[in-house]
């Protein structure tokens, strides 16, 4: 399995590449944000293990770059940033999983193996449609259509999107919506299910008549198959 290390502290970036490579790993290292947009279509990376605090682009700001790109690698950030604010911001912007440093290796590697798994799964129903009604979401192709017009969306609105798709006509609380397209824990303070819902609606359901997002209150979201 193919590593990109995003780390600049020296004595971690050893620490992990030993350990890692121990473990049957591939790891190159990069110790700066510039050095690793440069190298991310050098080969095609099984996960990128990123930092958050780096020297010239911050690991934010990169994440933001990798998603942006449409490069759908997955992404651990492994900060010292342990606030829940730091961890919604970066599942915000396209990370797959966060581990808080300092951290025990074998999470490390499980995590790995975690996101991996996912990865081969999602690679594996790719080629799939769904369709909700005059909706159609081309998995493979990161593309959308309503009523053969093209809504773009960014990475965090399409995994939304698909997983309201995959429950259409049931509702999901925003606990669910949390856990299965941020994976973060419902105990977390966040309003940012609400935020992305309304992105969501407005590209969705903005300019068509019939309206296909539904807020159930007092206990979720549906989307409802016309």
């Amino acid at each position: 399995m193919e590593l990109l290390l995003v780390e600049d502290n020296k004595k971690i970036s050893e620490f992990m590449i030993q350990g890692l490579e121990e473990s049957g790993f591939s790891v190159t290292l990069v110790e700066n944000g510039v050095d690793a947009r440069s190298r991310l279509n050098d080969t095609n990376w099984n996960i990128i293990l990123l930092d958050i605090m780096l020297p010239d682009i911050d690991g934010m700001e990169l994440l933001q770059y990798i998603r942006y790109k449409k490069i759908t690698t997955p992404v651990l950030v492994i900060s010292a940033l342990g606030d829940p604010d730091d961890k919604v911001k970066a599942l915000s912007y396209g990370a797959d999983d966060y581990l808080t440093k300092p951290f025990h290796f074998k999470e490390l590697v499980a995590r790995i193996h975690a996101l991996d798994r996912r990865r081969k799964m999602n690679y594996e129903s790719s080629s799939e449609v769904l369709v909700c009604g005059d909706l159609k979401m081309y998995l493979d192709e990161h593309k959308i259509l309503r009523k053969d017009k093209e809504i773009i969306l960014t990475h965090l609105e399409f995994k939304l999107l698909k997983f309201l798709i995959e429950n259409k006509n049931k509702v999901v609380s925003r606990t669910q919506i949390l856990i299965s397209v941020w994976g973060i824990n419902h105990h977390i303070n966040t309003n940012i299910v609400d935020v992305y819902i309304s992105y969501l609606r407005n590209k969705i359901d903005g300019e068509f008549e019939t309206k296909i997002i539904e807020t159930i209150k007092g206990r979720g979201y549906r989307i409802k198959s016309l």
